[in-house]
């Protein structure tokens, strides 16, 4: 039965970890984000999160959106430094229209840094971009 159910590709759909300055705080903070650069709305999005190496794992976190709309992003969540010595792993899961859609992004320790930094689609910020 499982063999029967078919998850396409994922496109145009990232995730990335950018470095923005906090006004509230005077700090500079690593946020995740979630971006859908397709040309449709993506629903029931459901993110899972979580960090791992071979001695250490972290706790789960679990976010939910119901709507991205088109050519948009939202913040996944705030990460602390200490994570990017771990593999950082994003399960996203999507519908568009009736079909779902699902992906792991993979952040691999230590790809997270300063040194790493590139544009990300639709912001205006620098950060790391999974595909």
């Amino acid at each position: 039965m499982k063999k029967d159910i078919i998850i396409p590709e994922v496109k145009d759909v990232y995730v990335a970890v950018v470095n923005e300055y906090n006004e509230i705080y005077k700090t500079q903070d690593w946020n995740a984000y979630i971006i859908n650069d397709k040309d449709v709305d993506i629903e029931m999005v459901i993110i899972v999160t979580d960090g791992y190496s071979e001695k250490k794992i972290t706790s789960k976190f679990r976010k939910k959106l119901d709507l991205l709309p088109k050519k948009s992003y939202a913040k996944i969540e705030l990460m602390q430094e200490d994570l990017f010595a771990l593999n950082n792993q994003f399960k996203v899961t999507f519908f568009e229209g009736n079909t779902m859609f699902d992906k792991t992004f993979l952040f691999r320790k230590n790809t997270i840094n300063l040194k790493a930094l590139q544009n990300i689609p639709l912001m205006e910020a620098k950060g790391v971009l999974v595909k």
